[in-house]
């Protein structure tokens, strides 16, 4: 009784603070939290509950490598959206999406390989991406926003977890990192501030992915050998300290570059 009750007020009340964050602090910030783990998180947790600890360990290591096809839409959809309206940005992000992501299911690897492969990615994304241009105040979002974002969020734990069975530990772990979030406000994102802002959202989605990557990797060392509460406390806190470390950087950059501007 307990886990139908999270599965539909954790995620939504993750991605409502997530959100109301990213208007306060701006796109660069928006797209840091963003890529957070809140949808593949909580799926993670309900896996190794529902599934056992073993079929979360495997998953997690399917999730790390969704994070490669994460990176290619960030890239594509940034780079497509200084020449085209969202469309075709979003057109061109989630077929990259879509391609990587069914490349990368067609082998195994484990978590040390998966780790090897993802991270050196995120970083070759970042150098591709580049440092956006600055961008003035935006538009504000429209009030169906938050709900829109809440109830896909909700959609999306419901859909993995529910079908984990079928689906299996690796698309299980592939498919919950989807870019819903990401895809969403990069969209809003350059509808009210062009463009740069888009860019901006999604480089901080590369650069919260570091987070979200160190979350899987204490995930998949530690899910089978120690407590599932022990676990996942740890995997946040490492999490959380990867993000606080790299938000350090990402506003200290900011409040250069507008000091140079």
């Amino acid at each position: 009784m307990i886990l139908p009750v999270l599965k539909v007020t954790l995620t939504p009340l993750l991605i409502a603070v997530a959100t109301l964050a990213a208007r306060r602090w701006g796109p660069a910030v928006g797209g840091w939290i963003a890529g957070l783990p809140l949808t593949s998180g909580p799926v993670s947790v309900f896996l190794a509950v529902e599934q056992a600890p073993a079929f979360a360990a495997r998953a997690a290591c399917g999730t790390l490598l969704g994070l490669i096809a994460v990176a290619c839409f960030c890239v594509a959809y940034a780079r497509s959206a200084k020449s085209s309206a969202w469309v075709g940005p979003t057109t061109l992000g989630l077929g990259f999406y879509s391609l990587i992501t069914w490349a990368v299911s067609l082998s195994s690897f484990g978590l040390l390989v998966s780790t090897l492969l993802v991270l050196p990615v995120l970083g070759v994304a970042l150098m591709a991406l580049g440092v956006p241009a600055l961008v003035g105040p935006s538009v504000p979002a429209p009030r169906w926003d938050l709900p829109v974002r809440m109830a896909t969020a909700t959609a999306m734990v419901l859909l993995i977890t529910g079908a984990a069975s079928v689906m299996g530990p690796k698309w299980s772990g592939l498919l919950s990192p989807f870019p819903v979030f990401a895809c969403v406000m990069a969209i809003f994102s350059q509808k009210s501030g062009g463009s740069g802002a888009a860019h901006r959202l999604l480089r901080g989605v590369i650069l919260g992915s570091f987070a979200f990557a160190s979350f899987f990797i204490v995930v998949g060392l530690l899910v089978q050998r120690v407590s599932l509460v022990f676990a996942y406390a740890l995997a946040t806190g490492v999490a959380l300290s990867v993000n606080g470390f790299l938000l350090a950087v990402l506003l200290r950059m900011r409040d250069e570059r507008r000091t140079t501007a």
